[in-house]
């Protein structure tokens, strides 16, 4: 019954944006599954679900994935694009400014798309800065930025 219903979820999730826990239910309800949301609440950790951004700027449930496939790279590039206004660098430092509340997805994006140089990602709400390994690294990735940005 578990696996029947996780694999329900999943296939939900993946045909349409469900935002809570309780759209999430009343699908499954739908479909003749009986759950609680405790239930659905482990059945999200179980199925390392996250919220991401959607392009109208709500959230919604979709699968956790590490490794980051050629699909998954063109929306993480996407989401970037959409909520990056301007980038500048400093030494080693790129600094990315993004629309409200989205330096974190920008980060995020970035962090999952393995920028060579990159060593990491720190954001704010509205303010994001990569440190990159050197100087150089940082100088050819914000011009690989503007470009994105294009």
């Amino acid at each position: 019954m578990k696996n029947a219903r996780q694999s329900e979820i999943v296939k939900i999730i993946q045909s349409m944006d469900i935002e809570t826990q309780d759209q999430l239910l009343e699908e499954l309800r739908a479909r003749g599954y009986r759950a609680t949301q405790a239930t659905i609440s482990r059945d999200i950790k179980q199925l390392r679900m996250v919220m991401e951004l959607t392009g109208s700027g709500g959230y919604r449930y979709a699968m956790s994935d590490r490794k980051v496939s050629a699909a998954a790279d063109a929306r993480l590039r996407n989401i970037f694009k959409e909520g990056v206004v301007s980038a500048d660098v400093a030494q080693n430092i790129v600094v990315v400014r993004t629309m409200p509340g989205l330096a974190s997805a920008a980060c995020s994006a970035l962090d999952g798309m393995k920028i060579d140089g990159m060593v990491g990602s720190l954001a704010g709400d509205d303010t994001g800065i990569l440190i990159m390994r050197d100087n150089a690294a940082a100088q050819q990735f914000n011009s690989d930025i503007h470009k994105l940005l294009k």
